[in-house]
């Protein structure tokens, strides 16, 4: 007990269980496919958002590779497993995070972000919020710009068969491609996504406990979001065989709890947000508004008896 739960304790006066921890948590980002850790117009101004919300607090955008060109590669080619390795051990090496952080991941950086929370364990994670992430995965690879050369890369050697073993191991975008019409096949060949949302059914029983541990998951999703596609991804909910969408409450995976979603959801833990925009069209108010509602520290409630 610290000196000041101990003063409030002689005077009578009890401090209401809900705040778990006494200090401002440092904050991690992780960006999306085609940005890096650190562009002035993109994460650089998300991170200037959160610290004019959260004055004096860390944060950290994470970075794969050792440069921003690596970065922006790593966005469309390599290994996912590798990458979360590589940046749990990153994470872990900075000091002012382990007392424990709070997690914000935007489009395929959120998927990323929440398999973090899953094999990471030595992180310890408060709260988790996601924007536009492919959580179920996306029935067709995202789209690319006119221009972006290493997005239509991508694209053209993903064409090539996202099961395949080259491109499987080596597309990121293929690493959570989920065909509703081959399942079997997604399960035993895709390397990355059947694990962390229990389609293989071996997935190990730590990834479900430390969901359930977080105080707060929020899943953001876009009205028009035409990126993930089924947008529904971003809820972890899906399409069938016909393209029918499957909302998060009726999927095999929510209702038999493989991740800990309707625990988190029967507690009130689970907060499912739509925004209107299409796919990381984020307003400064809505993100100020979700930094300042789930990622500032409040006061602890005082019952005086």
């Amino acid at each position: 007990m610290d000196i000041f739960s101990i003063i409030l304790t002689l005077l009578g006066v009890q401090l209401v269980h809900g705040l778990t921890h006494h200090k401002q948590l440092p904050v991690v980002i992780w960006h999306g496919m085609g940005d890096t850790c650190c562009d002035n117009q993109t994460m650089g101004a998300i991170r200037q958002i959160i610290a004019d919300e959260l004055p004096n607090t860390y944060v950290h955008s994470v970075r794969v590779g050792s440069t921003e060109g690596a970065d922006r590669t790593a966005g469309f080619f390599g290994n996912v497993n590798t990458q979360l390795d590589s940046v749990c051990t990153d994470l872990l090496s900075i000091p002012e995070l382990r007392g424990g952080v709070n997690l914000m991941g935007f489009s395929q950086g959120g998927l990323f972000a929440r398999a973090l929370v899953q094999r990471c364990s030595a992180l310890k994670v408060q709260t988790l919020v996601t924007w536009g992430a492919p959580h179920s995965g996306v029935s067709q690879i995202p789209s690319c710009a006119q221009h972006d050369t290493m997005c239509n890369w991508m694209r053209r050697v993903a064409s090539r068969g996202v099961y395949s073993w080259y491109v499987r191991d080596h597309v990121v975008q293929a690493q959570y491609f989920k065909d509703p019409n081959r399942l079997d096949e997604y399960v035993e060949r895709n390397v990355f996504l059947p694990d962390i949302n229990g389609d293989s059914r071996d997935q190990p029983l730590e990834y479900r406990e430390r969901i359930v541990a977080l105080e707060k998951m929020v899943l953001v999703r876009f009205s028009n979001d035409s990126m993930i596609c089924p947008a529904g991804s971003s809820w972890f909910g899906f399409v069938d065989e016909n393209g029918g969408e499957i909302g998060v409450e009726d999927t095999r995976m929510y209702r038999e709890d493989w991740l800990g979603l309707r625990e988190l959801n029967e507690s009130g833990r689970l907060e499912l947000v739509q925004v209107e925009g299409t796919h990381m069209q984020i307003s400064e108010r809505d993100l100020r508004s979700m930094v300042s509602k789930h990622f500032a520290l409040r006061a602890p409630l005082l019952h005086v008896q």
